[in-house]
């Protein structure tokens, strides 16, 4: 009898996943459509199918520089991010566990403060003198890295809690190791996946960050959110394929990813 209750239940759960997953892809189905069109105004499909938007996009230089300027600062912000914060919280979690709370809610300060009113304050502060870098992908990187703390520190704590780090650095001297060969050797290897979670959920929200990037540089270091909004009067088909473009690279580089993370399994 319950074999007969599950049968259909199952299939009544996968057909509203289905419908579910069809109905996030319309938008984007219609968005490739619409890129791929020569013409669409009052006629259900398309009047004809061309890639001439795409060629035109990434032969674009402008276009080109814009997207290595966002992956720019954005693998410069997650590497600052890895360095400094992987030390901090093996040390907090190692030596000083009751510390956890307090870093929670240092960590969590950025999200408290929106980033137009951080901009502001950035403007007045590295605008002029000493340390002007207003107008720099220094500036992006450091507001970004700050925006990448609350992603970096939740997932590799997280993973951290999982693998009982104190046991594991005390079996690990228990068969010679010093600290630091146990911190690198055992411990770091235990928490690949927890810091490639945090990199893709990090690259991802950074990639499409438009107020600091628009407000601090703009278009003296023009970044692919600023590019799509300074592009936003050219033609329709050409912001199409340039959003298929940017959602494209991003499914692409979190499936290598986790190519990369099961291979290592």
């Amino acid at each position: 009898m319950s074999r007969v209750e599950k049968g259909p239940a199952g299939v009544y759960h996968k057909t509203v996943v289905y419908l579910l997953f069809l109905i996030l892809l319309l938008p984007l189905a219609g968005t490739f459509l619409y890129s791929i069109a020569t013409s669409w105004s009052a006629t259900i499909l398309p009047s004809g199918l061309t890639f001439k938007w795409y060629v035109a996009l990434w032969s674009d230089p402008r276009f080109l520089a814009a997207f290595g300027q966002s992956l720019l600062v954005c693998v410069g912000a997650l590497v600052l991010s890895v360095v400094l914060i992987l030390p901090l919280l093996f040390v907090v979690h190692y030596h000083f566990p009751r510390l956890d709370g307090v870093m929670n809610i240092l960590i969590l300060l950025p999200f408290a403060v929106p980033p137009v009113v951080s901009s502001v304050g950035l403007l007045q502060l590295y605008g002029s003198g000493p340390m002007a870098m207003v107008g720099t992908p220094w500036i992006l990187i450091g507001c970004y890295f700050t925006v990448a703390l609350p992603f970096m520190y939740r997932a590799i704590t997280n993973n951290l809690q999982a693998i009982n780090l104190t046991d594991l650095m005390d079996s690990a001297q228990l068969l010679g190791a010093s600290t630091w060969q146990a911190a690198f050797l055992v411990v770091l290897p235990n928490l690949r996946k927890g810091l490639m979670i945090a990199l893709l959920l990090s690259f991802s929200f950074l990639f499409g960050e438009f107020v600091f990037a628009n407000l601090l540089v703009g278009t003296r270091y023009e970044t692919l959110q600023v590019y799509l909004n300074n592009m936003r009067n050219s033609s329709g088909h050409f912001n199409s394929a340039l959003v298929i473009s940017y959602f494209l690279f991003v499914l692409v580089l979190t499936w290598a990813a986790n190519r990369l993370n099961k291979d290592k399994d």
